[in-house]
């Protein structure tokens, strides 16, 4: 069965006038880097919303994690891992970068059980994963907008998701940065782990094949297998800008 599995969806934000996403299709399977590119304004940020059942699907069916997205939307946000663009904490909040990262771990555990020694594992290999732990009891606050998002990673890494989506996970984030967390990745996705990642910056992707989504317009005008190398160029000729 698919990880994800979209059928001719359409979405709109609450109070939208007409939707965002127009008659999508998409199969995600374990185990592929889905790299989603395309000029913005292209739905590229709203179909990962999409997914996550964050953003209304009017029309259409989507399966992700074999569970019916719109009937099971938070069973779903449970097993998706979804690392947000541009993300900031407020300068005063009080938690440590260790707790952030060990609120990943709270979807598996429930509201009011305590963190057991498998959630405090997870929460420590994902920081030393990421490369942290130097900020581990630092207040997320204080952080850099770079060292905040490479937090969130390691926090949905911590998460242990059935799939990992990122958008723009690099923009805060210099080449050196952005090489390491792509060797990371790559290494999630050979474990059977499907990673969705929205980018306009392709330097550094890892050499694995690379699954290749470009939209346009709220749809999907391309959907193919190509090298790590290839995708800048197949991007920018497919994409309407």
């Amino acid at each position: 069965m698919s990880i994800i599995d979209l059928k001719g969806i359409y979405t709109a934000y609450e109070g939208g006038d007409k939707p965002v996403i127009n008659d999508l299709s998409l199969r995600v399977e374990r185990g592929e880097y889905v790299v989603v590119g395309g000029p913005n304004s292209a739905g590229k940020t709203t179909l990962l919303e999409s997914i996550n059942g964050l953003v209304r699907i009017t029309h259409g069916s989507a399966i992700v994690c074999g569970l019916d997205l719109q009937s099971n939307a938070d069973e779903v946000r449970r097993k998706v891992g979804y690392v947000i663009q541009n993300f900031y904490f407020d300068p005063f909040t009080p938690f440590t970068v260790e707790q952030v990262v060990m609120m990943g771990r709270f979807g598996r555990l429930g509201l009011l059980n305590r963190p057991k020694n498998d959630d405090y594992d997870a929460a420590e290999k994902a920081i030393r994963l990421v490369g942290i732990e130097d900020l581990a009891h630092k207040t997320i606050g204080t952080l850099s907008g770079g060292q905040q998002q490479k937090v969130m990673i390691a926090h949905n890494i911590a998460k242990e998701p059935e799939v990992l989506m990122l958008d723009e996970p690099f923009s805060n984030l210099d080449f050196h940065a952005r090489e390491y967390l792509q060797c990371i990745f790559r290494d999630i996705v050979r474990s059977g782990t499907p990673i969705l990642m929205v980018a306009h910056a392709f330097d550094g992707l890892p050499e694995i094949r690379i699954h290749l989504i470009v939209m346009n317009r709220g749809r999907i005008s391309l959907d193919a297998f190509c090298e790590a190398s290839e995708v800048e160029s197949i991007i920018r000729t497919e994409c309407v800008w």
